[in-house]
Order: structure tokens, then C-alpha cells, then sequence
């Protein structure tokens, strides 16, 4: 039998959502850093050499998630539907297309101009791919922005238990992070 303090615990499991470009990343590991939870960047055990997906991917983030508490992003096919069934509560970043563009353009011409790694010897493409590519991902972000809503209402719907907050706004996820974990410790 669960006691009131229990029942009102701050969350051990806990996805971000939202857009390419949003900022689920740069939530998820605050979230975590916060809580004083594990966390877990998926791209990470996404993307191998070569931008090629990790075979060993879906067994990786099964065993990160068997854990007792974690923080990651709710991205990936193979993995979407495990994910939101493991986790108490799923962070949504639904920010505005221009607001979103406007962090993933200069998030990616700041990763290739300095050439930054991201995962496992990967560098962002030359900016002229944008032109060429259709999965550059800030093709992907403009194409698949207004599909986020869906998946994360109908995780919903099919997981009772799964808690989902709406932030519109980065205003309101800086308070939402600081009520959440400053007044659960």
C-alpha cells in the first residue's frame, strides 16, 4: 500500500520530447543533474561511425532503462513505445516552429563550424547538404515538428500511468524544472 509521501514523489523515470532543435538534450541532462539521476543521451547509442544506426542500440537502452531511476530523449522508432512504457512522466517541449527552427539552424552551423564530435566520431554534414539531403536534420526538424504532438497524446492514451507535462515555452520549462526539483529534495 503506497503512503502519501510515495505517491507524491518526484518521478525516477523520465523522458524529454519534442522537435529535432528543441532542446530536449540540454533538458533532459538539467533534469537529471537536478533529480540526481543517471542520464542517458540516446543519440548517443543511436548513431554509430558513419551516421549508421548501432546494432546494439535497442539492447543498450533496454538495459539503461531497467533501471530504478534515468533521464533520456523519447526519439527513435525501434524504441519509442518501450521508453513511454517504462517512464512515470514525459516532458514535452512543444515550442513554436520559428523558435525551433530558429535553435536547430544555429545549433547546427555552430556544430560545423567548429566541428564539433557528437556521437562515436560523427561531425555535422557541410551546410551546403541542407540543399541536398533530405534527412539533414534541419530538413527533418521542419518536416517532422507538428508530429510530436501526436505521439506524445497518444502515449497518453494508451499508458494510464504515464504522467505528461505540456511546456510551451522555455520560460515555462525553467519553471517547471525549478517547482519539480527544488521542492521534491
Amino acid at each position: 500500500m503506497p503512503d502519501s509521501a510515495a505517491a507524491h514523489a518526484a518521478p525516477r523515470r523520465i523522458l524529454v520530447a519534442g522537435a529535432s532543435g528543441a532542446g530536449k538534450t540540454t533538458l533532459a541532462r538539467r533534469i537529471a543533474d537536478a533529480a540526481g539521476l543517471p542520464y542517458q543521451e540516446i543519440d548517443a547509442l543511436y548513431h554509430g561511425p558513419d551516421w549508421t544506426p548501432r546494432p546494439s542500440f535497442v539492447d543498450e537502452v533496454d538495459a539503461f532503462t531497467a533501471q530504478a531511476g534515468w533521464v533520456t530523449e523519447w526519439q527513435y522508432e525501434p524504441v519509442r513505445d518501450r521508453l513511454a512504457e517504462r517512464a512515470q512522466l514525459l516532458v514535452f517541449l512543444d515550442y513554436s516552429r520559428t523558435r525551433v527552427m530558429r535553435q536547430v539552424i544555429a545549433r547546427t552551423v555552430r556544430r560545423r563550424l567548429r566541428r564539433e564530435e557528437l556521437w562515436n566520431g560523427n561531425v555535422e554534414p557541410p551546410l551546403h547538404t541542407i540543399l541536398t539531403d533530405p534527412e539533414h536534420i534541419v530538413r527533418w526538424a521542419w518536416r517532422t515538428h507538428g508530429t510530436r504532438a501526436a505521439l506524445v497524446e497518444e502515449a497518453a492514451a494508451r499508458i494510464p500511468g504515464l504522467e505528461v507535462v505540456r511546456l510551451r515555452h522555455p520560460r515555462a520549462a525553467e519553471a517547471w524544472l525549478r517547482l519539480t526539483f527544488t521542492s521534491a529534495g
